[in-house]
């Protein structure tokens, strides 16, 4: 899993810079203090640091100015997060070794990078760089030290604030808690659970539940249906809730080493897990999902071949007959030669934010944003300085107002609890463009009060374009879309053998606040009727707006699906003005949809049309809200 990379790479660093037993000529002259370096280093290898610092030690003491020694232990506290030992320590190797000192120059870098300290990095990379170091991968990796050097003294506010607090320990009950992630009522937090801070400790998902006063409830297990005897973590869930991807390695039946799992929420039961199969998971590693508010695109990361990079970010869409496809590489704008993780897809689906290491910013892992437009993605924007540090930052949740962030935190100095999660309020800078609000209710029949199963698809009426599809429960009818500042929406509740109902929400200027609307639908039968919500005219206009052609194809195609059903379309106003000019207003605009459909193919004889003024009012025409409803095109099955 992504917490333990950091300490991957360093063993990495710990291998490449001194080669094994018999190749190179130690300092030392102490026979000692050889075998007991020796000896440390096959603990080290295995990250068993603390049997490797204890050895080391030893073979110091009988060679104070063994420096070899001096810098096994720099590292390794490097590796631990024991920034200040280390610095100590590698200069300590500076000050005894009269030769090559370029390895410790190298670590200097990073670490004076991890603890932001610009210009001291700037001036350790430069120092390595002027050594004359023939390993390319390392000169390579300084002069990124170098670049990010330079990005950190030119963007890092130190004066900026951003109140991160760790969540209660209610929530922060485990010896590892990470990868949290918010539902878009922001009612649940779900996050991966360890119950020891070694891989050997199973991962469970659990949900904690926002209590009454504000504060979270205890964490439960999200499912005995999910939770199994392997491990389980990396997750995301749809923005209804319903649907829910997350990680597994090991045990499982699967294609790699690390696959992606399904389950879906029917009433309160989660469905037992299915692999998402072959054309998203591969014999590589795919690990770390997000998904889009309505659960019909993921964005994942993957090692496998032919990406751009170490580990990319791909996404993959499902099919109407619910097939994930093959996914494809998000591409050079995204992907790097080196590593992208953690990609989290906003529930506006215009934000995508994502870790990189290969990108230029303040040192190690930083959290970047790349915006929609159109169809591709721009250029990604670091997320800045006090989010980005020096240290690794790999996973960042953003509610769906924008108002606040979620992370995990490792800390090694926390004796028996390694992660916590935290909180935080996102500065005005980073805060994102388009926030989102949602619609949420219960879908029944408008005879029996049952619930329905219905199939919900959203709209944006100024692109004419399908930006979502969600389903309603069909134990309870519960229903939710996500809803997003700048545009015009259209909102369709659709079952077969029943009129289609239409919502209109205009977010163009609106705060996206939650919206409670319950939907009634009515069997196609004689008398049924439906509003039309989306049918635009100017005021004291007949002439229809570009938007009102969304809706129109709506019934368009309701009509081509039920060829044996003849409309009446009606036209109403509310009571300002004179009766006899309503009258004639509802009746143009009636018969401006009644042509409409005639010339796009619909036989006359199937459509009636006809204007009833202000005669019949389905709200009150003492209120503004209440004008406005009455103002509206109906459609009745004759």
């Amino acid at each position: 899993m992504l917490q333990y990379m950091r300490v991957s790479i360093c063993l990495c660093v710990l291998i490449t810079w001194f080669p094994v037993h018999g190749q190179r000529q130690l300092s030392t002259k102490s026979k000692k203090a050889t075998e007991l370096y020796y000896q440390a280093d096959n603990y080290r290898v295995r990250g068993q640091y603390r049997m490797a610092l204890d050895l080391l030690k030893q073979a110091i003491q009988k060679d104070k100015n063994f420096h070899e020694a001096h810098f096994r232990i720099a590292v390794i506290q490097k590796a631990k997060g024991e920034l200040d030992e280390a610095e100590a320590s590698f200069q300590k190797v500076i000050q005894l070794n009269d030769g090559n000192n370029a390895p410790s120059y190298f670590e200097l870098s990073e670490l004076y990078l991890q603890k932001n300290a610009y210009g001291k990095a700037l001036e350790y990379a430069d120092k390595f760089l002027l050594s004359g170091s023939r390993n390319s991968r390392r000169v390579e990796e300084a002069e990124q030290f170098r670049r990010n050097a330079q990005f950190g003294l030119e963007n890092a506010d130190f004066a900026s604030q951003y109140n991160p607090r760790p969540l209660s320990d209610t929530v922060n009950a485990f010896p590892m808690q990470y990868f949290p992630i918010l539902t878009v009522d922001q009612k649940s937090l779900i996050f991966t659970r360890r119950l020891g801070t070694t891989t050997q400790y199973d991962e469970d998902l659990v949900i904690s539940t926002k209590l009454p006063n504000g504060q979270w409830g205890l964490p439960e297990t999200i499912s005995e249906n999910i939770n199994s005897e392997f491990n389980e973590g990396t997750c995301t869930i749809s923005g209804d809730g319903r649907t829910l991807i997350f990680t597994s390695c090991y045990g499982r039946k699967g294609y790699g080493s690390c696959d992606l799992y399904i389950s879906t929420k029917t009433g309160e039961d989660w469905s037992y897990p299915v692999n998402l199969g072959p054309n998203v998971n591969t014999s590589a590693w795919e690990s770390q999902p997000s998904l889009s508010s309505d659960g019909r695109t993921l964005y994942f990361i993957s090692n496998r071949q032919d990406g751009v990079g170490k580990r990319d970010i791909w996404v993959s869409e499902i099919s109407d007959d619910n097939v994930w496809q093959k996914p494809r590489n998000l591409g050079r704008t995204i992907n790097t030669v080196n590593d992208e993780v953690s990609p989290f897809i906003h529930p506006n689906n215009r934000v995508l934010y994502f870790a990189s290491n290969g990108l230029t910013g303040f040192g190690g892992f930083d959290i970047y944003f790349s915006d929609l437009n159109g169809e591709s993605w721009e250029e990604p924007k670091n997320l800045g300085f006090p989010i980005n540090t020096g240290e690794d930052q790999v996973s960042l949740f953003i509610s769906s107002d924008g108002n606040k962030g979620y992370y995990s935190h490792e800390d090694n100095k926390d004796v028996g609890r390694k992660g916590r999660l935290y909180e935080f309020d996102v500065p005005e800078s980073a805060k994102i463009k388009y926030r989102s609000g949602y619609v949420y209710g219960v879908v029944t029949d408008a005879k029996t009060q049952l619930p329905v199963k219905a199939k919900i698809e959203l709209f944006d009426l100024k692109e004419d374009k399908k930006v979502g599809i969600v389903q309603s429960d069909s134990i309870n009818g519960k229903y939710l879309m996500v809803l997003t500042e700048g545009s015009e929406y259209a909102l369709y509740i659709n079952k077969v053998g029943y009129l289609f109902s239409s919502l209109s929400f205009d977010y163009t200027r609106d705060n996206p606040e939650p919206i409670e609307k319950d939907i009634t639908l009515n069997p196609i039968e004689l008398g049924a009727s439906t509003i039309l919500n989306n049918i635009f005219f100017d005021t004291d206009s007949y002439d229809l707006r570009p938007q009102s052609k969304t809706e129109l194809y709506k019934v368009i195609r309701f009509l081509n699906g039920n060829p044996l059903v003849r409309i009446e379309i009606s036209g109403h106003t509310d009571n300002i003005g004179s009766a006899d000019y309503n009258l004639r207003l509802s009746k143009d605009r009636a018969k401006s949809v009644f042509n409409y459909l005639i010339d796009s193919g619909i036989p006359s004889d199937r459509l009636k049309f006809e204007g009833y003024g202000s005669k019949r009012p389905i709200d009150d025409n003492s209120r503004p809200e209440g004008r406005q409803n009455n103002r509206r095109i109906e459609f009745q099955i004759l």
